[in-house]
């Protein structure tokens, strides 16, 4: 699994988050849900501004048909002219301005929502198992965050101009015709009843659509890293056929959402269209004489008239454009979801958060040449386990201790290694290195005299130098080239400083993998502590007798820890060390 190996690998250096992130996300244990916040933004204000300005526009026009009406003559049009003119361009440079801001914005919280999504991912403990696949993660925070982006900027705003401009609308015509206010106030709120009865079910769509799109990326992803297996076992044309099945299913929940958003759009012109209708209707009948009721005692002028016709389908066009950006909604909710589900709480990684001590407070304590390593009442269940994987467990090694592992599948060994490396938080008990508590505090200085050596070493995208290097600044060309001497690197053409491998270690065979996790254990003076957790599996006797030869070469002077399966290893190692089995959660000497 790359996220096991991703920490095994970084154990000597420290992790750190996105820059600001921490601001946003103080500790995935007091996660809160990933919400939209109801607050307007100034982008939505203005364009909510904007859309008001049409009451003057509306207003000088109507002024300027009374005028000619009235035989006033081209000086009843020229001031209206000039005053619509104005008016039309403070509203577009409110609505384009608007716009841009509400786009900045939207963007900025969208970054802020995946860096704390990505903090909380990073938080998680390698051996999580609730913990998201690595396509899930990345198709919720790429392509379906996008889906929030719309949701702020139009849904958002146009759910703003529904709140305001009907009510203003609505008390600009009051006073007119109470007839006409009257089928305003009847018709709108048919509306929002009927989109929210499609609404409901345009959610549910959404979240199908996203669960299935985030299915298919992860399957893709899987099966795309497992290619050359796929290839092996000529399982490729089945895999194609589950490809193409997957497919078919997002297609259908794809037309199952758009068939939703049209109905929604089609309600909403079927009742704006009844309501502008029927207010024309209305003034129509009014200024013909056939009605004479509806505005107050008093009939209406042209002017009026036309400025009641004016303003109806302003009424209906922010409840239109709500209708447009329904499915926005939809799909942005539904995305939040997506990265609320990612942002959840699980199993916190040890130091991934909080205030951390550095190397140097904890030189002040008593220092060995070598660690010691000392666990004492140790306790962990897995979530949904039974039975405990350790229950009141002790183990002490040494300073410089050689130390075998061994066991039964299951017994604990990789977990135990995990613990010591503080990959997994204890729930229990206290693990000592060199005599300092392994805590949230301390793990990461802890990791900085540590090194990792495990079965399937992950491989960044990257050159081979950085990959041996991770970052650590005491890593130089020099030393980089020492270590891939050391580690029989150096007749491997694809094992080059300045080579540029593939993600996941494209271009090295099983071996050649583990030898660079070697050579990342061998660039750095520091490290003192040797974690491997079965180095020597899956390779031939040849190649696991290098690995062997090198590993107990790299562990002269510290403190070796293995975790194996394999009986030469163990009888190499324990001929200088001690085999323990690991059984019962107890501590058996060999």
């Amino acid at each position: 699994m790359p996220c096991v190996t991703w920490c095994a690998a970084t154990l000597r250096g420290s992790w750190s988050a996105p820059p600001n992130a921490a601001s946003h996300f103080r500790n995935p244990t007091d996660a809160v849900p990933l919400r939209a916040s109801t607050v307007p933004d100034a982008g939505s204000l203005l364009q909510t501004g904007a859309s008001l300005l049409w009451l003057p526009q509306a207003g000088l026009l109507a002024w300027a048909l009374q005028g000619l009406l009235q035989g006033d003559g081209l000086p009843a049009v020229q001031i209206p002219a000039v005053g619509v003119l104005l008016v039309g361009l403070a509203r577009a440079a409110c609505d384009a301005w608007g716009a841009r801001r509400a786009f900045r914005s939207a963007r900025v919280r969208l970054s802020d929502l995946r860096a704390q999504v990505a903090l909380a991912l990073a938080a998680r403990s390698p051996l999580d198992r609730a913990r998201p696949a690595s396509g899930l993660a990345a198709s919720g925070m790429a392509e379906q965050a996008e889906a929030v982006v719309p949701y702020w900027t139009r849904y958002q705003t146009a759910r703003l101009r529904v709140m305001v401009v009907p009510p203003v609308i609505f008390l600009a015509v009051l006073p007119l015709s109470w007839v006409a206010a009257l089928v305003l106030m009847v018709a709108a709120p048919l509306i929002p009843l009927f989109m929210a009865l499609v609404g409901w079910r345009a959610k549910a769509a959404s979240d199908a659509q996203m669960v299935e799109m985030g299915g298919m990326n992860a399957f893709l992803l899987d099966r795309l890293r497992g290619l050359a297996t796929l290839r092996a076992l000529d399982a490729v044309d089945a895999t194609v056929l589950r490809l193409r099945d997957a497919a078919h299913a997002l297609k259908q929940r794809t037309m199952a959402v758009l068939r939703i958003a049209f109905l929604s759009s089609a309600v909403l012109e079927l009742f704006s269209a009844l309501g502008v209708a029927m207010v024309a209707v209305y003034i129509g009948f009014h200024l013909l004489g056939p009605f004479d009721f509806g505005a107050w005692g008093r009939r209406l002028t042209l002017g009026q008239g036309f400025f009641v016709l004016l303003l109806t389908p302003a009424f209906f066009e922010p409840l239109r454009e709500l209708a447009s950006v329904w499915h926005d909604r939809a799909a942005g909710e539904a995305a939040l979801g997506a990265l609320n589900r990612l942002a959840a709480q699980g199993i916190v990684l040890p130091g991934a958060v909080g205030p951390q001590q550095t190397p140097d407070l904890l030189a002040g304590k008593p220092a060995r040449s070598t660690p010691a390593v000392e666990i004492q009442g140790l306790r962990l269940t897995h979530p949904g386990a039974s039975h405990p994987v350790f229950e009141g467990y002790d183990l002490h090694v040494a300073p410089g201790e050689h130390l075998v592992i061994a066991g039964a599948s299951g017994a604990g060994k990789s977990t135990l290694l995990a613990l010591i490396a503080g990959l997994l938080p204890a729930q229990g008990g206290s693990i000592l290195i060199d005599g300092v508590p392994l805590s949230a505090g301390s793990a990461t200085a802890l990791r900085t005299r540590m090194a990792w050596v495990g079965q399937k070493p992950h491989i960044f995208a990257g050159t081979v130098q950085a990959n041996v290097a991770l970052g650590r600044a005491p890593a130089s060309a020099a030393a980089v080239v020492a270590a891939l001497r050391f580690a029989a690197l150096e007749g491997v053409a694809q094992a080059h400083p300045n080579v540029g491998l593939g993600e996941g270690g494209v271009g090295l065979s099983g071996g050649e993998a583990v030898r660079l996790a070697l050579a990342r254990a061998a660039v750095d003076p520091a490290v003192d502590l040797l974690l491997a957790d079965e180095p020597t599996a899956h390779l031939d006797a040849a190649t696991a007798a290098q690995v062997a030869d090198a590993l107990l070469q790299l562990a002269v002077g510290k403190t070796l820890i293995v975790a194996t399966h394999d009986p030469v290893l163990a009888a190499r190692v324990g001929r200088a060390g001690r085999i323990i089995q690991l059984a019962a959660a107890r501590e058996t000497p060999a």
